[in-house]
C-alpha cells in the first residue's frame, strides 16, 4: 500500500459531525478554499455546501486525506485536491475509492481543469454536458417590461411554496439537478442569509381581469424569477438564480418578462455584475440572455457515465 492510499480514509458521519471547527469538516473547508483561490472558481457548489451544512454525511460518503477529498452524494461526486498536493496521484486514488461505491457518477469540473479531464479519461467517464456562466453589468439599459393581460407580478409569500415547487418540477422535468428540488431543499435555501423574499418574483393570474385563469388550480403560479445576491464575495454580485415558467402558460413571454423584472431589481441592490448559469446546448435561452446583454465568461464541464 502506498503512502497516499494509507492516508486516505473514509470519514464516518459521526466523525464529520463531531466538530465543525476542526477535524474532517474543517479540513474539507481548508482544501476547498485553497482550490477556490488557485483555480478562480468555487470548488464546492451550492448543492454540496448545503448538503454538508444541513445534512452532514446523511446519504453521502466522504473520503479524506493526503490533501484531498471526494464527496459522493447519490451519484454526484465532488472531488478536490489542494494545489500543494496535485500531481502526486491523490485525485486518482480518491476517484478510485468513490467510483467503487457507485455504478454511475456525475462530476463537475467547475474550471474545466485538465487534471479532471485526465482522471475522467483514466476511468472511462465521458464528457457529457457543458454549462455556460454568463455575465452582464447592471449599468446596461434594459428594454421595457411589458406585463401581458391577465397577469400580474408580485413577490413571494410562504403560501406560494407548493405551487412554486410544482412549476419548478414541470419546467425542469428533464434537468438533472434543478427539477428535483424538494420542500427540504427549498427550506434550506430560505434559511440561508442571502434569501430575500422581495427578490423572488412570481407571475400570477390577475384575479380582476382573468377570473378563468385565476380559478385554475394548476395555474396559481405562471412563472417565477428567483434572484440571489452574493454579498459574501468581493466584489459582491447578483445572480439570475432560477427562472422558470409554467409549461401551461407557455407563449406569453413570461420568461423574458420575469428575467427583466429580476434584473431591474438586482440593479438596485448595490452590485455591478449579474451572472447566470445555462446549459451550453440550450440555444433558445442563450439567445434570450444574449439579447439582454449577457456574454459567456467561462464554461463548466460535467463528466457522467457508468463506473463499472
Amino acid at each position: 500500500m502506498s503512502q497516499i492510499e494509507a492516508e486516505i480514509q473514509q470519514v464516518t458521519p459521526e466523525a464529520f459531525a463531531a466538530s465543525p471547527t476542526d477535524g474532517p469538516a474543517a479540513e474539507v473547508r481548508r482544501i476547498a478554499e485553497a482550490c477556490d483561490e488557485a483555480d478562480g472558481v468555487i470548488t464546492l457548489n451550492e448543492q454540496a455546501c448545503l448538503q454538508l451544512k444541513y445534512r452532514g454525511l446523511r446519504d453521502a460518503s466522504l473520503w479524506l486525506g493526503a490533501g484531498g477529498f471526494a464527496l459522493l452524494h447519490g451519484q454526484i461526486l465532488d472531488l478536490a485536491v489542494h494545489p500543494d498536493a496535485r500531481g502526486q496521484g491523490v485525485g486518482t486514488e480518491l476517484a478510485r475509492r468513490a467510483l467503487a461505491a457507485t455504478d454511475r457518477v456525475e462530476a463537475w469540473s467547475h474550471a474545466d481543469h485538465p487534471g479532471a479531464a485526465r482522471i475522467a479519461e483514466r476511468f472511462g467517464i465521458p464528457r457529457e454536458r457543458e454549462l455556460r456562466i454568463m455575465s452582464r453589468p447592471t449599468s446596461l439599459p434594459l428594454g421595457k417590461a411589458v406585463v401581458p393581460p391577465g397577469v400580474r407580478i408580485r413577490t413571494f409569500l410562504p403560501s406560494d411554496e407548493q405551487a412554486l415547487l410544482e412549476v419548478n418540477a414541470a419546467a425542469f422535468a428533464h434537468h438533472p439537478e434543478q427539477g428535483h428540488m424538494t420542500h427540504e431543499d427549498f427550506q434550506e435555501r430560505v434559511g440561508e442569509p442571502w434569501f430575500d423574499p422581495d427578490g423572488l418574483f412570481l407571475a400570477v393570474p390577475d384575479e380582476e381581469t382573468d377570473l378563468e385563469l385565476a380559478a385554475d388550480p394548476e395555474m396559481q403560479v405562471l412563472g417565477f424569477h428567483w434572484t440571489k445576491v452574493h454579498r459574501d464575495e468581493r466584489p459582491p454580485y447578483g445572480e439570475v438564480y432560477v427562472v422558470a415558467t409554467n409549461p401551461k402558460a407557455a407563449g406569453r413571454g413570461l420568461g423574458t418578462l420575469l428575467t427583466n423584472v429580476g434584473l431591474r431589481h438586482l440593479a438596485t441592490r448595490g452590485v455591478d455584475e449579474v451572472i447566470l448559469y445555462v446549459d451550453g446546448d440550450n440555444d433558445p435561452a442563450i439567445a434570450v440572455y444574449e439579447g439582454q446583454g449577457f456574454t459567456t465568461v467561462r464554461t463548466e464541464v460535467q463528466y457522467r457515465g457508468a463506473t463499472h
